[in-house]
């Protein structure tokens, strides 16, 4: 499933970068399938933009079984590379929660300590965007994924502290209102493997975005 994530982010950008570097960029305007905020920006254009998530996890790796709440801001640069397609980079932060320790015995939660088992990270990669109908968007994202973690594993006892780098990737489906703001729900994958210790979280999230 992870994987099948990863390959759906990577096939949606390339999807929509390809027939995008095809057309002819030579035009200074487009027509806005909707009405709402005409008109584009120009093909090879592009704008920063910044958004924010919140969210719910799904973790149910090894002793974990939980669902925590999820919050993360990303933000970069993103070209417009055809009529109603663009392309971006991406630089953000999120925090997947703390999750719960499960009974092996029958799945319900634990009495824990103060301690956090949790995971937190950076992520760096390529994003990209396209306009399906009428202000209706598809996007994909993917990268790598600067994690810090801690957590337990199946065999042991002992509370590992863990950093590394990985993946991620996601996709997602939304409206833009105007030109400038979209609200949008998407579905990422974070990989956190090491040591034994499995913190991976997919996530299921509200977000909102802003181009400047």
């Amino acid at each position: 499933m992870k994987k099948t994530l990863l390959a759906i982010a990577m096939a949606t950008t390339g999807f929509i970068a390809a027939p995008a570097f095809a057309q002819d960029t030579s035009s200074s305007t487009s027509t806005a399938a909707n009405g709402n905020y005409q008109p584009y920006q120009p093909v090879g254009s592009g704008n920063w933009f910044i958004n924010g998530s919140v969210g719910e996890g799904h973790v149910a790796n090894g002793p974990y079984n939980d669902h925590p709440t999820t919050y993360g801001i990303n933000g970069g640069y993103r070209w417009k590379v055809g009529q109603d397609m663009g392309l971006g980079v991406e630089v953000g932060y999120n925090d997947q929660g703390n999750y719960k320790l499960k009974n092996i015995f029958n799945s319900q939660p634990v009495n824990q300590t103060s301690e956090k088992n949790d995971l937190r990270g950076w992520t760096a990669g390529v994003n990209g965007k396209i306009n399906v109908w009428d202000g209706l968007y598809v996007s994909g994202r993917a990268g790598i994924y600067g994690w810090k973690g801690h957590g337990y594993d199946n065999n042991s006892i002992n509370r590992h502290h863990l950093d590394d780098v990985s993946w991620y990737g996601g996709a997602g489906v939304g409206y833009d209102f105007n030109q400038h703001f979209s609200l949008g729900v998407s579905y990422d994958y974070f990989d956190a493997k090491k040591k034994g210790v499995d913190l991976s979280t997919d996530t299921a999230s509200v977000t909102a975005e802003y181009r400047f």
